[in-house]
């Protein structure tokens, strides 16, 4: 099976959105999910993933294409180095949610946070 190539990328910078389009379906991923789901080897950590923290005010400042067949995206955190390819970008417009989902549950139980402005604190029980 073919993985089907995006007919439009957008980025709208105002809602920190990036609008991708496969055929009449249209989809939007929020530059924080894109951020902590990044296919980097900072984030995947060469087979060990590095759990991505206090990303909430991520932004994408600016959309590459990478030959015909990828996007790299540049955050406005410097994370510039994790290339989407067709096949993952259409994975995470198909999984958002169960993809976010289980972000949250493995940042919850690292006791960790999405806001870089708070810390958490685990009282012992």
């Amino acid at each position: 099976m073919t993985t089907p190539v995006p007919s439009a990328i957008k980025l709208h910078k105002r809602s920190r959105l990036l609008e991708v389009h496969f055929g009449v379906d249209i989809f939007q991923l929020e530059a924080e999910f894109l951020r902590v789901l990044s296919p980097s080897a900072e984030v995947r950590g060469h087979g060990k993933p590095v759990l991505q923290t206090g990303k909430l005010h991520v932004a994408i400042s600016g959309v590459e294409m990478v030959g015909q067949y990828a996007i790299k995206l540049i955050f406005d955190d410097g994370h510039d180095s994790g290339i989407y390819d067709w096949s993952y970008l259409y994975e995470l417009c198909h999984n958002q949610e169960s993809l976010w989902r289980e972000y949250l549950t493995v940042l919850r139980s690292a006791g960790a946070s999405r806001d870089p402005d708070v810390a958490v604190v685990r009282l012992l029980q």
